[in-house]
């Protein structure tokens, strides 16, 4: 989304300053509007308000609540879906927005105003998405700790654990988010960050509110036919393929070939390699650009092309044969159930340690490269707290206070007038109940020390800068590497105090999930307000809609996890091969769980040594990046992290769905960027949220035994047996 800004309408890129126009005098056409009136340019400003606007006098309304929050379940539950099979999760802020107007707008025209109708403006419709964001946030825990949790022991069942599973997601659900409230003075109002995401969110609700022309209205209109058809037919079509998904969702060429006659091609479906159809990671690619798509295909050619081969040829790595006796050649490499994972790994157990090394230095590699922009943000964050201290010490004491102000204060004038702004009160009493309900349920639900979980919320703080700092320059919020980082410190520490292992693994999943949540959470929620900021919503509304959406997501995530657990059984239960889903983000926090808390690695010499290698080499490819390369051709270095993604997910199905998704995209915005302006994210959206809410309908079909493995047809299927 970080391109996206450069396809919107009406922003004026060259120009950095627009004089603002009075809109004291009245138009009486809209010929008569200066054209500088109406103009938006993304200089960090609000936008300048359309005089044709009604006036919105309440914009946190309970439809509004009720209606984001809906479709950040939907958002959510695609969340969970994706999530499992990849570790991708996608932001529900440009869903909320689109679906929200497309929801509200016509029945404000029709519903009597006691039942929900009148007037619905951007300022609402901010306060929708701001809903959206909240409630579907909260999926992303389920996707990555909860399941490692479960795998490595510490758990027993969802349904028996539903009351911890709902106090672990409400005590990492709102510290983050009461933390973001004083970052937006600094962030938003005297850094001025771009937050690439958020704002296109706002010209997108500026866009489809426009009432300027018909064209706008035109456009507006379009946009929401696109997304609702999109989003229903990737619901139909997932739901459909699945009895008969031989034909319809996965493409198994070379068991044609092998079966054609085509020996030698088998070797190659062993491997994994075959098409998916799936519209979610056409739209993945689409969004995520060529560099990070085959930056995932050329990692998933590395393992499972190259070295995964090589292992099993050299004796290192061993599959396990399929049907011995009809198709020898014919070979599963992805098992994660092994009697000596050291001495005998699978393929997939064996490629897991290079993957995770290598995102994690690399991700580490560029926090550390941009140091000195941390350091300057906490050192300026540090003079504003210093110089409110000293100013409101002075107050209190009748004396004059001439001190000059911090740079960045100079021009940060906040344009939220003082009733909208979040009352200290609220975000500081929230934040220490917040931190008491951690510490509370974090030692007597999960056994935590409560010195721990201090050190937990105190890495949270600090990684918060950090999160918001990456996304409101780069709009990738390092979520994960924040976890990793958390994880690590607190494994040194349950080292030290010598606890024994299944406890030491409770605690480092838990405080690693405060760390990361929080992170992730701040950066909703800033993301949130710069969206605000530039509609010019209340500050205030948005805080109590993240707080209605929070609330509400905890329920619904919640169920969402139980829901999955039950229909896929594999999901909680390692020792069940688990063929629907991937969960690379499990993997990966249960390895490092399992790293900083074991005596001894559980990792195969020849992998260890393999991920040193890669993991130096994606380190060094950082300072090579930013000291040799020309910034203009920095899109062609590789990124690492979707690199060391394609040794962790062995379904390289979804790399080659996201390149061709991202090719298309690159294209059609290249040869039609008017229409790609219209069409581009609606569909993308619509495509990636509906394949998850068509995967949570399909976990409903296989609760009741009417899914396509009960009913389905196994018609072009390898080994003519159901492959959904």
């Amino acid at each position: 989304m970080a391109d996206a800004i450069k396809s919107i309408p009406y922003v004026d890129e060259k120009e950095e300053k627009l004089e603002r126009v009075s809109l004291d005098k009245e138009f009486h056409s809209e010929e008569q509007i200066p054209p500088e009136v109406l103009k938006l340019v993304n200089d960090g400003r609000p936008f300048p308000p359309d005089p044709y606007a009604i006036e919105e006098f309440n914009a946190l309304t309970f439809r509004a609540i009720i209606v984001g929050s809906m479709l950040g379940l939907i958002v959510g539950a695609s969340n969970v879906y994706l999530g499992l099979k990849t570790g991708f999760t996608f932001s529900a802020s440009l869903f909320g927005s689109l679906f929200g107007f497309a929801i509200i707008k016509p029945l404000s025209a029709i519903l009597p105003q006691k039942l929900g109708g009148g007037h619905f403006g951007p300022k609402e419709n901010c306060t929708v998405q701001t809903a959206a964001t909240s409630a579907g946030g909260l999926t992303s825990l389920f996707v990555a700790a909860v399941p490692a949790m479960y795998h490595l022991g510490l758990m027993t069942t969802p349904k028996q654990d539903i009351g911890r599973l709902f106090l672990l997601t409400a005590i990492t659900a709102f510290y983050g988010l009461f933390f973001a409230i004083p970052l937006r003075k600094y962030y938003i109002l005297q850094q001025k960050l771009v937050f690439p995401t958020p704002t296109a969110v706002a010209f997108t609700i500026r866009s489809i509110h426009s009432t300027t022309s018909a064209a706008a209205r035109k456009a507006a209109s379009k946009k929401i036919k696109i997304l609702a058809w999109s989003f229903l037919g990737s619901i139909a079509f997932k739901t459909v393929s699945q009895y008969a998904p031989g034909i319809l969702w996965d493409w198994h060429i070379f068991w044609w070939f092998y079966s054609w006659g085509g020996k030698g091609a088998i070797a190659v479906e062993s491997w994994g390699w075959w098409i998916e159809l799936t519209p979610a990671f056409l739209g993945c690619g689409a969004l995520s650009g060529l560099n990070a798509s085959w930056s995932f295909l050329a990692g998933c050619i590395l393992a499972w092309g190259v070295i995964g081969p090589a292992i099993v040829k050299s004796g290192v790595a061993f599959g396990k044969q399929i049907d011995p006796k009809n198709h020898p050649g014919y070979i599963s490499y992805m098992s994660m159930t092994m009697k000596d994972p050291i001495n005998a790994p699978s393929p997939r157990y064996w490629m897991l340690w290079p993957g995770v090394m290598i995102m994690l230095c690399y991700s580490f590699a560029e926090v550390a490269w941009s140091a000195p922009l941390f350091y300057r943000s906490f050192k300026s964050a540090y003079a504003n707290i210093v110089y409110v201290i000293k100013e409101r010490r002075a107050a209190r004491a009748g004396r004059e206070f001439n001190d000059p102000k911090p740079v960045e204060q100079e021009n940060s004038d906040d344009p939220a007038p003082p009733h909208e702004q979040v009352p200290v009160w609220a975000w500081m009493g929230g934040l220490s109940l917040a931190t008491a309900g951690t510490l509370i349920v974090g030692k007597l639900s999960f056994g935590m020390d409560v010195g721990v979980g201090i050190l937990a919320l105190i890495l949270a703080f600090i990684f918060s800068f950090i999160g918001v700092q990456s996304s409101g320059t780069t709009d990738v919020n390092p979520v994960g590497t924040i976890a990793k980082a958390s994880q690590l410190v607190i494994g040194g520490v349950t080292k030290a105090q010598g606890i024994d292992v299944k406890r030491a693994q409770t605690t480092n999943l838990i405080a690693g999930s405060i760390a990361g949540q929080a992170a992730s959470h701040a950066v909703d929620m800033v993301g949130d307000l710069k969206t605000g900021h530039l509609i010019g919503a209340s500050p205030k509304s948005q805080f109590w809609a993240q707080i209605a959406g929070s609330v509400l997501g905890i329920w619904l995530s919640v169920g969402l996890f139980v829901l999955f657990a039950t229909a896929y059984p594999c999901i909680p239960n390692p020792e069940l091969e688990c063929d629907a889903f991937g969960m690379p983000a499990v993997a990966a926090w249960k390895s490092v769980t399992e790293a900083v808390t074991r005596p001894k690695l559980p990792i195969p010499p020849t992998s260890g040594y393999t991920a040193i290698a890669l993991g130096i080499v994606s380190i060094i490819t950082v300072p090579i990046k930013y000291l040799l390369v020309p910034e203009k051709y920095r899109v062609w270095v590789p990124n690492w992290n979707a690199i060391g993604l394609g040794f962790v997910v062995p379904q390289s199905y979804y790399a080659i769905a996201m390149v061709i998704g991202a090719h298309v995209a690159q294209f059609w915005s290249n040869r039609f960027p008017a229409s790609w302006e219209v069409w581009g994210f609606a569909l993308t959206a619509g495509m990636i949220a509906g394949e998850g809410l068509g995967g949570v309908l399909t976990a409903l079909l296989v609760i009741v035994k009417a899914d396509g493995a009960t009913h389905g047809s196994p018609v072009a299927c390898p080994l003519k047996e159901y492959c959904g």
